[in-house]
């Protein structure tokens, strides 16, 4: 599935990705391939990214900690998500 994350200043990250995990306003969830349509609020925590092949813009890199799970986390305060047909787009604050 396709992954685009966005903030105000700019393009954080596009690309497949395997499963990514979110802060939810009722708490976390993953979302996996094929998941059914969402759009959900998102609330300060980290969104946890895995996928095969990482590939970062220099301006973007910095904002990225890569965990333990060998998934790469981002920091949010604040968020909506979107998913719909196989692609997952990211607001963050």
């Amino acid at each position: 599935m396709t992954l685009e994350i966005v903030s105000p200043e700019s393009k954080l990250y596009s690309g497949e990705v395997t499963s990514v995990t979110i802060p939810g306003v009722d708490g976390s969830f993953q979302i996996l391939n094929h998941h059914a349509p969402i759009v959900s609020i998102l609330t300060k925590g980290e969104i946890k990214i895995a996928s095969n092949n990482f590939n970062f813009s220099k301006e973007a890199e910095a904002k990225f900690v890569k965990g333990n799970d060998q998934k790469f986390n981002l920091f949010i305060n604040s968020g909506t998500l979107e998913m719909k047909d196989n692609k997952i787009i990211i607001l963050v604050d």
